[in-house]
């Protein structure tokens, strides 16, 4: 028995849901498929499957085992495409996922210049402020802002992102401009929705971090909504300073000088990350990719 690629059948049988589509993939036939998987469990005198008519589900032990076995196979895709292209000029298809927020303003002109660079490689760029796991989403480089990861990633800090509050100045002559964190509870609040939540706002009091969050009177995901928001003097906003740059510059919006200052984390490490599994930087695309977007990124918001 080819235990191998038993085990790409196995794997693919259970991220597809069924033997019909995973023979699919493999361009073979189902029955045949279906045999191997047999063959892999009757070797390993353990049942991977419930197989039912309308779906195949995993044993306990055989979600125990795909989990394992989908790393080893994960790995080794790493290591085939290393070999593959050791030495050679970068090429081949390149995956980034990024920050919503931080993919147009920043990410999208330097990937212009990037492209010019490296013609002949493909750029995959997938927006989203969900937090994935490099391995599990087949992602090669990944923008993420907050805290350096604990998973098993370079974390490579590109620059600083600090939160500010923001209002137009209609707004503030209308509610009147706090001067204080506790000042903020008779204001309106515009809240960024992360996958944990609504970001709270806090302030250092008396020695003690607390919640001076406004009354909220929205909340979104969607950065440009919010930021319309709040340009049409609805309320009061919390974003990264990179990203308020161009409205406080043009005197559309007013950064708020409050005292103690308010910030969304009591922590030094927050900012902007780009991270890389350590074997893939020696694959010539994502080292190109990786070395570019630090130097230049930096370089532009040192």
């Amino acid at each position: 028995m080819d235990q191998l690629r038993a085990i790409r059948y196995f794997c693919k049988v259970v991220e597809t849901g069924s033997f019909t589509n995973a023979a699919a993939t493999f361009n073979v036939p189902a029955s045949s498929l279906s045999r191997r998987v047999a063959d892999l469990e009757r070797s390993l005198g353990a049942t991977l499957l419930k197989r039912s008519t309308r779906v195949v589900r995993l044993t306990e032990i055989g979600r125990t085992y795909y989990n394992q076995v989908n790393d080893i196979l994960r790995q080794l895709e790493l290591s085939n495409d290393t070999v593959r292209s050791y030495q050679t000029i970068p090429t081949g298809q390149l995956r980034i996922s990024a920050m919503v927020e931080f993919g147009e303003p920043i990410l999208f002109p330097l990937l212009e210049e990037f492209s010019q660079r490296y013609p002949q490689i493909i750029l995959d760029v997938r927006l989203s402020d969900e937090l994935s796991a490099l391995t599990r989403d087949e992602v090669d480089i990944a923008i993420r802002g907050g805290y350096a990861p604990n998973e098993r990633v370079i974390a490579i800090k590109l620059m600083e992102n600090q939160f500010i509050a923001v209002a137009t100045k209609a707004y503030l002559s209308r509610y009147g401009t706090p001067n204080t964190p506790l000042d903020l509870i008779h204001h309106k609040g515009l809240y960024y929705r992360t996958p944990n939540g609504p970001l709270r706002w806090i302030s250092e009091i008396n020695g003690q971090w607390q919640d001076v969050s406004a009354p909220q009177v929205a909340v979104s995901n969607n950065g440009k909504w919010l930021l319309g928001k709040v340009l049409a003097g609805q309320g009061i906003m919390m974003a990264p300073k990179w990203l308020l740059k161009e409205y406080i510059d043009s005197g559309e919006l007013q950064a708020l000088s409050l005292s103690p200052e308010v910030n969304i984390t009591s922590s030094d490490d927050f900012g902007i990350y780009l991270l890389y599994q350590k074997q893939r930087y020696l694959v010539p695309k994502v080292k190109a990719a990786v070395d570019f977007l630090v130097a230049r990124i930096k370089q532009l918001h040192a």
